[in-house]
């Protein structure tokens, strides 16, 4: 396991850098990605080797739901397996990335909008280990959750990521995770390993030319965006971190998009990736 003496010189410098990482929205999908190498683990992967490596990693997850704002405060967060029907072999699997207090405290005074409690309970769901497992394998760099307040609508979650900006300049890699569309109820299992319906299709590519075209109000107001829009997101869990990510882009930062595929029908697992 990683101990904090290996690597606390590399992370206890939190001063502003030369360079400002990008940040990123990543479609999670099924937590079998998590071990699986497949086209969108090896995405990861090669993401990892193509950016800055961070001094720690920021992720607001879909499965952290709160009443309220928490960040994780803990020295080692623990792996959460927090979904249940999968092989044995995804149980087993744990992520032993440190955390990292100092930084957890640090968001806390950035946020002024609304207090942000330090939490020492919860750790790392799998809307984070199952990406951050592929990109730094090793476990050594330091990995923090921000939750979801479930009481406040999306321009809110889109505000307060705007609090963050300056955490992307101390070498801090800000991911939101999540399902652009992510309706479970109408998966088509013969879809499974690619393939959408019409809506999905069409809801795909209004998303991706809003985010392009930095048009982000239609995205925050997503329910009037029509039937499609309200298909993809029944429930708006896996659609919020994607609003951390936009509000956190740059006045002259492009976005561009991986692993921009349908699966199972209603299903997304496009990503975006903002800044250099």
């Amino acid at each position: 396991m990683t101990t904090l003496s290996a690597f606390r010189k590399f992370t206890e410098d939190l001063t502003p850098q030369d360079y400002t990482m990008p940040v990123l929205f990543i479609g999670h999908g099924s937590p079998m990605n998590g071990i699986e190498d497949n086209e969108f683990s090896q995405r990861w992967t090669k993401l990892a080797q193509e950016i800055p490596t961070p001094k720690a990693v920021l992720v607001v997850s879909a499965h952290w739901f709160t009443k309220g704002t928490k960040i994780t405060a803990m020295d080692f967060p623990q792996t959460i397996h927090d979904f249940g029907g999968f092989p044995q072999e995804l149980f087993a699997v744990q992520y032993p990335a440190p955390g990292h207090a100092a930084l957890a405290k640090e968001t806390v005074e950035l946020v002024k909008s609304t207090h942000v409690e330090l939490d020492h309970d919860w750790g790392l769901d799998h809307g984070t280990w199952t990406i951050i497992r592929h990109m730094y394998p090793e476990a050594n760099v330091p990995v923090l959750q921000l939750s979801i307040d479930y009481t406040k609508g999306p321009q809110y979650h889109y505000d307060l990521a705007k609090e963050l900006t300056a955490l992307r300049k101390k070498g801090v890699l800000i991911v939101g995770s999540g399902n652009m569309v992510h309706n479970l109820r109408m998966v088509d299992w013969r879809l499974i390993n690619g393939g959408g319906y019409d809506w999905t299709h069409t809801i795909n590519e209004k998303f991706k030319n809003l985010i392009l075209n930095r048009d982000h109000q239609p995205l925050i107001n997503y329910k009037a965006l029509g039937k499609e829009a309200l298909l993809a997101i029944p429930t708006v869990e896996h659609y919020l971190p994607l609003m951390y990510t936009l509000g956190l882009q740059g006045k002259n930062e492009e976005a561009t998009f991986f692993n921009d595929k349908m699966v199972g029908g209603s299903l997304t697992m496009t990503s975006v990736k903002i800044g250099a």
